[in-house]
Parts: structure tokens; C-alpha cells; sequence
């Protein structure tokens, strides 16, 4: 370990020489001051790890200190030392972002104590870290081979995550790269299990998960209440381990979140699963119902034109009469507007909000170079998203909502996976697009790459024509064709995309939040 570099000032610095001894005897350097300006005068001219700091000083008091140090050093750690328990002293020194607090006289255990949590913390953390995944590993690996029901996926999917979370920032990137290579042997399992099991969810709905079809029935529903109005915020394309990122921005507005998860329909693509959600139907059951609202892939036009048309149907169908709102936000513009009148539908029971951010984040990330360097990972996309919702419009009415009392549902389509593998896949021009699903006649492709549906009817999706089906990507693939091959592959790797088989896009979030 390097020698850590400590600063004390404190205008009995005399005093204080059994403390300091003790200190350089376990390898620590430490520089004195014996007022403000002087140790002022040391962080200029030198660097430090740490600074103890006496409070009532002569000159420039400790909190004085405190205040130029953080101006000109915001990340250097301070802990502040005093006589006085003074309630208004500890919250200045507190508000000021100190590192610690102590009470005089001292005695060097504790000093070594504070310079252990304070410059041993991230280290500390990060071994403790390390060794309790290193214990949940085998478990884990135990799991993905055995588990053989949706709630078990979503059980497991649910540690990968949190430990995901957990292992970010530690500096052992081999423990990092050990949960990677868990996740990709999770995806390969799950899409087995979802391949032997998805369609027999629509057979047997006993033993089917909460889906995107049933979502508002088995979730949304009892949650209304006749004496409380309930914002539904429907965040396009969120996963898992984003919904994590920002949740704890709304602790301060919401108590009692409830979170739960339940499961996206396939394809794991907006037109789809969005629309599901808002009719309450399966595919083929809005296209036959609703032909003028449902739009197939390859037909002109936009494909989530009618949200509010279907979940109209969909509450009538349910026999609910409510006083409700839709609104979808796509942009800056139209957030801000929502949110500046968003007082008006204090009275409402239900307001829905769709909004568009992530999803558009998602498909910049393919497009824009200045993205692809802001979100190249899964970390780094989190982050992105964290940075967009606290300081969103989304954030704002929020708050408002809690101010209001409304209870908040937050929720997702689907999800998002960071693809890195092509499978070549040949159709005709009437294939549709999406990199992660194609639907069509005459396709040709690898049979281990996918989740393969010949009947469409047997998943509740509309056939185009008669021989059309659908194939899914499995894990991390993407569809790729064999003309300018190389040049469609390096484009497209490493990008985020939805539309298939993964505990990513499947697996997604469901949350009620109380206010308080």
C-alpha cells in the first residue's frame, strides 16, 4: 500500500504529537497546520488523502475552513473535529459534506478507525462484495440448470441483476466478467425454457405469468381506488436493471414501493407488446376485433397510432368507469407542456402517460456515434438513463403526482438487450425488419439460432399470408443478411435491440408506489 497522505490542523497541534506518532508508526504521512490559512496554504501547494480538522480555531473557524477546502477541493475528504456538540455545528459540518464527524479529545484508535472508513471504504466494500458473490456463484450456476417455471426465471433473473448492480464498480473486473459469462448461460437456458413453454402459456393460463395481454387486468386493475387518483407511467423499452438505477430518485416523493415483475409477450416489440398491454388483447385478437387500429409489419403507417382507442375498449370491456387521460411523450416539447398543466387532471382517476425516452435513446445508440461512445455497455446505458429521469419532465410531473396524491404505476413494453452475435438470416422484400424478430414466407436461417413459430395462430400473432411465420433471436444474436454482410454486422453489434428471446427484453418491470 502506498503511504497515505494526512493532513491535521488543529491550533494545539502540539498536543496532539502522541496521536500523530502513532499514525507515521503504521505508515502514514502526516503535514500539520496549526490554523486555516496554513492548511490552506498546504492543500495549494501540496496533495493529500485526507484532512482532520479542528472546529473551533482562532482566525478562519473549522467550518470556515471546511467551506474554502471544499470550494477549491470538492472531492477531498474532511473530518471535522471539535469540542462542542452543538447541534447547528454538526449540521453546518454535515450539509457541508464532511466525511466524517468527531468529538474531542480523541484517542488514536478512533482516528485510525475514521481513516479506515474513509480510505479503505471503496476497497472494503468491494472484497465483501466480491466474496459474497463468489458464494452465491454456485447457487446461481445450480439454478440455471435446474429452475423450470416462469417464476423461478423471474426469481433468478432478479439476483443476476442485483448482483449486476452490486459488482459494477468494484475494481476485480475477472468477477465482473465470471457474472457476464452466468448471463449468457442463464439467456441460453431461458430461451429453451421459454421454446418448450411459451405457447402452452396460451393453452393453460392457470400456470401462464402475468403477460403484457393480461397485464392491466391482473395488475393495473386492483389497483385503482374510487378515493385516490393513479398515474400509470408506461416508460418504453425500461429494464430491470434501469428501473433499479433511477427507483431511488423517488424515495423522497413515494414510500412503500411494491415492486413485481411480469412477463413481455413475443415479439418483445413495441407494436406488439404495447399494444397488447393497452388492449388487453393478443395480436391476432386486435386485428380481428380491431382491423382498423391494428397494423401488421408490413403494412404502411404508424403501428401504436391507437393507444387510446384500445385501452378505451379495453375499460369498457372491463366495465370500468373512469374519468381518465392518455398522453404520449415523445418529446421535450410535449413533456414540458404535460408537466406545466399537469394540475388539471388532479381529479381524474387514472392518467396514462407513455413516454418515448429510452426507446428513442435505444435506437440513437444504433445511429449516432457521440451515443454509441455514452452507452457502449450495459453500466453505461444504465447511467444514461439515470442521468435522463432525474433530470426529466417525467421526473418533474412526478413529483407533482406526489404532491397531489396520486399513487404511481411505473412500468415497461419490453425490454433491451445488447446484441453482439449475427445469425444470417435470408427472406423476401416483404421480411420485415426488426434485427431481432423477421416475420415472412421463404425463411431461411440457423435453426439453433432461434425460436422458430411455422403456426402464428398457436402464439396468438396474425399471419400475413398463409405461409408466413415468425423466427425470434435467441440471447444476444441479430439478424443479419447475407448481402454487405461485413459492413451490417460492424454497424450493428454492440447496439441495443428488442424484438426477441431474452430474461432482458421478457423479464420486465412492474411497480405501485404510495405517496406519502
Amino acid at each position: 500500500m502506498s503511504e497515505i497522505k494526512v493532513l491535521w490542523v488543529d491550533d494545539e497541534i502540539d498536543l496532539l504529537k502522541p496521536h500523530i506518532i502513532f499514525l507515521e508508526s503504521r505508515n502514514y504521512s502526516v503535514t500539520t497546520a496549526q490554523s486555516g490559512m496554513e492548511a490552506l496554504q498546504e492543500i495549494e501547494k501540496n496533495s493529500f488523502d485526507i484532512v482532520f480538522l479542528d472546529e473551533n480555531m482562532p482566525g478562519l473557524t473549522g467550518l470556515e475552513t471546511l467551506a474554502e477546502i471544499k470550494e477549491h477541493q470538492a472531492n477531498l475528504p474532511v473530518v471535522m473535529i471539535t469540542k462542542s456538540e452543538e447541534e447547528y455545528i454538526m449540521e453546518e459540518a454535515i450539509g457541508s459534506k464532511i466525511a466524517d464527524y468527531l468529538i474531542k479529545p480523541v484517542n488514536p484508535n478512533q482516528i485510525l478507525l475514521s481513516l479506515k472508513k474513509n480510505l479503505d471504504h471503496a476497497r472494503l466494500v468491494s472484497e465483501k462484495t466480491t466474496s459474497n458473490y463468489q458464494q452465491e456463484f454456485r447457487k446461481i450456476a445450480m439454478d440455471i440448470s435446474m429452475i423450470n417455471s416462469h417464476e423461478e426465471w423471474a426469481e433468478l433473473y432478479q439476483k443476476l441483476v442485483y448482483w449486476e448492480l452490486e459488482l459494477e464498480d468494484i475494481e476485480d473486473s475477472g468477477m465482473f466478467e465470471i457474472l457476464e459469462s452466468q448471463k449468457t448461460e442463464a439467456n441460453i437456458q431461458f430461451c429453451k425454457f421459454i421454446e418448450k413453454n411459451y405457447p402452452s402459456w396460451f393453452k393453460n393460463t392457470d400456470d401462464a405469468p402475468t403477460m403484457s395481454h393480461t397485464l392491466f387486468r391482473d395488475k393495473i386493475m386492483p389497483q385503482l381506488k374510487d378515493d385516490q387518483p393513479t398515474l400509470l407511467v408506461v416508460v418504453d423499452n425500461l429494464r430491470l436493471d434501469q428501473w433499479r438505477a433511477f427507483a431511488p430518485y423517488l424515495n423522497g416523493i413515494y414510500k412503500n414501493t411494491k415492486e413485481d415483475l411480469f412477463y413481455s409477450i413475443l415479439p418483445t416489440a413495441t407494436q406488439y407488446a404495447r399494444n397488447s398491454i393497452f388492449s388487453g388483447l393478443m395480436p391476432s385478437e386486435m386485428q380481428k376485433l380491431h382491423p382498423d387500429y391494428w397494423l401488421n409489419d408490413t403494412d404502411e403507417g404508424g403501428k401504436n397510432m391507437y393507444e387510446k382507442e384500445f385501452l378505451s375498449a379495453q375499460l369498457n370491456r372491463l366495465g370500468l368507469n373512469l374519468n381518465w387521460s392518455y398522453h404520449k411523450i415523445s418529446s421535450l416539447k410535449q413533456g414540458r407542456r404535460l408537466s406545466e398543466n399537469f394540475k388539471s387532471h388532479k381529479n381524474d382517476d387514472l392518467t396514462v402517460i407513455v413516454y418515448n425516452f429510452v426507446d428513442m435513446l435505444s435506437h440513437s445508440k444504433t445511429e449516432m456515434q457521440v451515443i454509441k461512445e455514452l452507452a457502449s455497455n450495459d453500466k453505461s446505458y444504465r447511467s444514461l438513463t439515470e442521468s435522463w429521469f432525474k433530470n426529466s419532465t417525467l421526473m418533474e410531473i412526478i413529483q407533482q403526482a406526489g404532491q397531489l396524491g396520486f399513487q404511481l404505476i411505473i412500468t415497461t413494453d419490453h425490454g433491451t438487450i445488447n446484441v453482439k452475435n449475427p445469425s444470417k438470416v435470408i427472406g423476401d422484400k416483404n421480411t420485415s425488419l426488426n434485427l431481432r424478430y423477421k416475420t415472412g414466407k421463404s425463411l431461411t436461417y440457423g435453426a439453433k439460432d432461434v425460436l422458430a413459430v411455422k403456426d402464428p395462430g398457436s402464439i396468438h400473432l396474425p399471419t400475413i399470408n398463409m405461409s408466413s411465420s415468425y423466427i425470434f433471436a435467441k440471447g444476444d444474436l441479430f439478424f443479419a443478411y447475407p448481402n454487405n454482410y461485413n459492413h451490417y454486422v460492424n454497424y450493428y453489434r454492440n447496439t441495443y435491440q428488442h424484438g426477441g428471446v431474452s430474461l432482458e427484453e421478457m423479464i420486465i418491470p412492474f411497480a405501485v408506489l404510495t405517496p406519502k
